[in-house]
């Protein structure tokens, strides 16, 4: 089965696109002006294919044979119209040239609504292209473009229009609005070629930000790539038609890191914009050697010989693969993986888009409450007919408008919404430390960066308040702890002058046995109304099971060290400080939550090694490694540790200062080793880091 099946928790959720109509309260008129009432309306757009029975679109209906309803309340059909898309071959194309309709488009630019009361694209089938630089190798890239070509060349049909996007630099670019020309694709996806042609294997990365202002957010998950295909939908949401989003990537792989919830997020704004998910692996049909191709170096150890090092890269290429596959799968669409002909995975989102009617009604349900609200369709003279269409929708919700009575409760509703909200982003970290035989400290940093509150500070507001609410579930969805606290924040003199460089941390800790978890936190802007949700899945393991390996807590990066009582770091600063083995002689250790270090500082790592079999603690001897492309180019001294905790598990802790000033900006893999010469067992972690000036 595959691992992202289990989060493909949409795959019922509706297509349909809202529209907003501007009406919400009653105003007091001028003494001689008329009365002006505005009223809030919601139109809800349903894309319906409707086959008879013989497979064929069922032509002719009109508003009055179709039956909907929303949560059971009968709702009135306002708009029903038909795209009748003609089925062309390639023979059909040399009779029939496709006309000019787009040469004069500036094609960096947002894809352009339809006017008021028309339809540019009326009985079109509108596909977009959508490459992503950020995950594609130079080779992935070049085969991506000439699929496309194949494509525009040789398989367009009169009833297509296409539409080119690219995310590059952190950010999106339009560079072409929907059109049949094919000249003008060709000349689009010609220029994208010299671009890609120009670019390295590995791409420098910018830091260029993708809706947020700190570069140490986008570093080290694939948040900026599912934000920027949630923004690619909303994009395309400005048109009601039906709409197929074809995404070239060289994978996706959920990495544990802020993912779930950004994830949750894009399929919804898809669902919402009416867009399904067509992804193409760029990779193709690919046959690794067990030990990597001789792009990487090989890797080192006993995994290499043991067979752990292949399983563990066949695993992260079927992992990258999954991501794409729930991106299809949720949103009505159909992922192309392993196939090297990919311009047949564009003929596959061709094909998957036939006739349908676009059924809209204005919803009676006018609460803003971010529900699910399930849709029946039926028609009142064609029983035998085949309806296919999105079961549902979850309503709008806004935050900021609440009153201050309702925030709170308001508050404890947002956390139980499947629809996450990521207007304010949010990093986490989750480590975990052995107490005793059974039980675990776990230790949970919440960071938020400085410059989201400036927005507070330039609406003139003097302070801000951060709630967070939040839970942790066991894996029986179990509620074992939850997460309730403030943050009052000071928005002038010397610490509003921080704000920008600086960020905002909450930490807290909870003891846990083993098992798995599930955390699920929001934070609020109590002035802006501006909300973030964090959710992962995290592991706290059995380490009296382990028996190979020198047992371990998790490993600690950080650059700083600071007072318990600086508030502009850190909010829970009195609560669980007793056992917290990150709080040494009055200063903590701050976490650095998405590991990016500045050349200038030192880097503090921090560990502990169990020896609870030994009757006296054993010494061990540790030591840091830094690794750059496959190759060593920074390795410590090895430390003796021979101190240890007065307790059972014979706790010794490990305590690295690093200087970073003699290596070069960029990306490394930090490697931890941990040795017990006496028991001969050894232990090793790694994790990339990235280095800035």
């Amino acid at each position: 089965m595959r691992y992202v099946r289990l989060i493909g928790f949409l795959a019922a959720a509706p297509s349909l696109l809202f529209y907003s109509m501007p009406v919400a309260r009653a105003q007091q008129p001028a003494p001689d002006a008329p009365p002006v009432i505005r009223v809030t309306s919601q139109l809800v757009i349903e894309v319906v294919t409707v086959l008879d029975r013989n497979g064929a679109p069922l032509k002719g209906l009109t508003a009055k044979d179709f039956t909907v309803t929303e949560n059971g309340v009968p709702q009135t059909v306002s708009i029903c119209e038909f795209q009748e898309l003609a089925e062309a071959g390639v023979r059909d194309l040399a009779l029939r040239p496709m006309r000019s309709e787009t040469r004069a488009i500036d094609r960096v630019q947002q894809i352009t609504p339809d006017p008021p009361g028309e339809s540019r694209y009326r009985d079109r089938r509108l596909l977009a292209f959508y490459f992503d630089f950020s995950t594609m190798q130079q080779a992935d890239l070049m085969r991506a473009f000439t699929a496309a070509k194949r494509f525009v060349r040789s398989q367009l049909t009169p009833s297509d229009v296409v539409a080119v996007l690219e995310f590059s630099n952190g950010s999106i670019k339009v560079r072409q609005d929907f059109t049949g020309d094919r000249d003008q694709l060709s000349s689009v996806i010609n220029e994208m070629i010299l671009t890609a042609e120009g670019l390295n294997d590995e791409p420098e990365d910018t830091g260029a930000a993708f809706g947020q202002n700190d570069e140490e957010f986008n570093i080290f998950n694939t948040d900026r790539q599912l934000s920027a295909l949630q923004t690619t939908v909303r994009m395309l949401g400005v048109l009601k038609e039906k709409k197929a989003l074809v995404y070239f990537a060289g994978g996706l792989k959920l990495n544990g890191v802020d993912n779930q919830a950004q994830l949750r997020a894009t399929l919804n704004a898809a669902i919402r914009a009416n867009v399904a998910f067509y992804p193409i692996d760029a990779r193709g049909l690919t046959a690794e050697a067990p030990m990597g191709d001789a792009t990487h170096g090989s890797p080192g150890g006993v995994a290499m010989y043991s067979g752990e090092a292949a399983r563990g890269r066949a695993m992260n290429f079927q992992r990258s693969q999954d991501t794409l596959y729930a991106l299809a799968a949720d949103t009505g669409g159909k992922a192309f993986l392993d196939y090297n002909d990919l311009s047949a995975g564009i003929v596959q989102a061709q094909k998957a888009i036939g006739s349908y009617y676009i059924v809209g009604y204005y919803s009676t349900n006018s609460a803003n409450d971010g529900k699910f609200r399930r849709i029946e369709i039926s028609l009142r003279e064609y029983p035998s007919a085949k309806l296919d269409y999105r079961r549902g929708y979850f309503a709008p919700k806004e935050f900021s408008k609440f009153t201050a009575s309702d925030k709170e409760r308001q508050l404890e509703d947002a956390l139980m919404l499947e629809d996450p909200v990521t207007d304010l982003a949010i990093a986490m970290e989750v480590n975990y430390f052995q107490l005793n035989r059974a039980e675990y400290y776990v230790p949970v940093v919440m960071k938020i960066s400085g410059s989201e509150l400036v927005l507070a500070r330039r609406g003139g507001h003097e302070r801000t308040v951060i709630d967070f609410i939040g839970e942790i579930k066991d894996e029986y969805n179990t509620t074992v702890a939850n997460i309730r606290d403030k943050v009052d924040i000071k928005l002038s003199g010397e610490t509003a002058e921080q704000l920008a460089r600086r960020h905002i941390q909450y930490d807290s800790g909870y003891t846990l046995l083993p098992g798995n978890y599930t955390i699920k936190v929001l934070a609020r802007d109590a002035e802006t109304g501006r909300i973030g949700t964090y959710m992962r899945k995290f592991v706290v393991p059995n380490l009296n099971k382990e028996e190979k390996r020198l047992p371990i807590s998790s490993i600690v990066l950080s650059s700083q060290r600071i007072d318990l009582r600086e508030a502009l770091f850190t909010a829970g600063k009195d609560k669980n400080q007793v056992t917290n083995p990150l709080v040494l002689d009055g200063q903590k250790l701050i976490p650095s939550v998405n590991r990016v270090f500045s050349k200038s500082r030192e880097m503090y790592i921090y560990l502990q090694a169990y020896q609870p079999a030994a009757e006296t603690a054993e010494p061990l001897v540790a030591y840091v490694t830094f690794f750059r492309g496959g190759a060593k180019v920074f390795e410590s001294s090895p430390m003796l540790i021979s101190e240890s905790l007065n307790n059972r598990l014979k706790t010794m802790p490990i305590k690295f200062s690093v200087g970073l000033e003699n290596l070069q900006p960029g990306r490394y893999q930090c490697q931890v080793s941990v040795l017990s010469p006496k028991q001969q067992k050894v232990a090793f972690w790694q994790a990339p880091v990235m280095l800035v000036p």
